[in-house]
């Protein structure tokens, strides 16, 4: 996969971040539908990219309850 500049980039920080020091994500949706996820706390460090139906999966597997 070619490399990405994401330096320039709005994220999306989760509803579900509070502030107060959990583990945060943040999203962001790439011009071909993919989405890179990020730790909120390290803007600098890894980034997973994701392609859209992986992401797509993702939710699904999210709104089905797989993952509580």
């Amino acid at each position: 996969m070619k490399d990405r500049d994401l330096s320039r980039t709005v994220w999306f920080k989760s509803s579900y971040s509070n502030g107060q020091g959990g583990n945060c994500v943040e999203t962001l949706r790439l011009p071909d539908g993919s989405r890179a996820v990020r730790h909120s706390k390290d803007a600098d460090g890894s980034v997973l990219i994701f392609t859209t139906s992986e992401w797509d999966a993702f939710i699904k597997g999210v709104k089905d309850g797989e993952f509580d």
